[in-house]
């Protein structure tokens, strides 16, 4: 099932390139408005312009995981009720659904990770942490996978009951993007929204490998970060089982 969905990334692979693009462009975006607010002598949480651009760098992978419009897919089936071919199958749809998302994830991080490094190499390069501290930044990069999924997932089952998929993709991306850190840096937005988005599982969707990455949390701290991506990815991967549950009572099959 993994083969099959990287198979369908290529099939789709103008979806996937576009939304790379879009996410490329904002990125260019951020490190010129970034470069020029550091380099004006102001303080920005204490961030310098190489630790900014790392971090901006780490942003982009994170929030181009996920992203090869599998869920405007799984959204047309169940307003289609499409989705009830799926409840005959001998796998659980949302295990389905996250080995769809491997398949796909595995590609993105290829992509996402050569697009990155070559930004990086161009503009000067970034500050590079040890063996010891790559090796959890690279258990963290694992774990917004199927962190991110679960996020994605929840919002998407909210069509068994509103039947429109764009305003609630519109709303998650928003509030991802701001409480994610993958905007701006949590520790720039204010204390209440900084201890709110702490609270939410989104910090660990961006904040949490940036952090790993630029040497912010390290030793205990950081593998206490890591705990918390777990801990979110069991409690989401429970709830999306019972929301399904719920989801699938809505399920109305046109004709049937």
């Amino acid at each position: 099932m993994v083969k099959v969905s990287a198979r369908t990334v290529l099939t789709y692979r103008a979806n996937f390139v576009l939304g790379l693009f879009a996410v490329f462009f904002q990125l260019l975006a951020m490190l010129y408005v970034w470069r020029l607010l550091l380099e004006s002598g102001k303080d920005f949480g204490g961030y310098t312009w190489p630790q900014m651009k790392a971090y901006l760098l780490v942003a982009f992978v994170t929030s181009s995981l996920v992203s090869a419009y599998g869920d405007f897919r799984m959204a047309a089936r169940i307003r289609d009720g499409l989705v009830s071919l799926d409840l005959v199958k001998p796998v659980t749809y949302q295990t389905a659904r996250f080995a769809e998302t491997v398949g796909r994830a595995a590609l993105e991080l290829a992509v996402t990770f050569a697009v990155a490094g070559s930004i990086a190499l161009v503009t000067g390069g970034i500050p590079v942490p040890d063996l010891p501290q790559l090796l959890l930044f690279a258990v963290s990069i694992a774990a917004v996978v199927p962190l991110k999924f679960l996020v994605v997932y929840l919002s998407t089952l909210l069509c068994f009951w509103t039947q429109n998929y764009m305003g609630v993709a519109w709303a998650r991306t928003s509030l991802v993007a701001l409480l994610s850190g993958s905007l701006i840096p949590l520790v720039l937005l204010p204390s209440w929204l900084q201890t709110t988005a702490m609270l939410l599982p989104f910090a660990s969707l961006t904040a949490t490998p940036a952090a790993i990455y630029l040497g912010q949390a390290t030793g205990g701290e950081a593998l206490g970060l890591l705990l918390t991506q777990a801990g979110w990815v069991t409690v989401l991967w429970v709830a999306g089982r019972l929301v399904w549950r719920f989801a699938v009572r809505q399920l109305t099959v046109h004709g049937g």
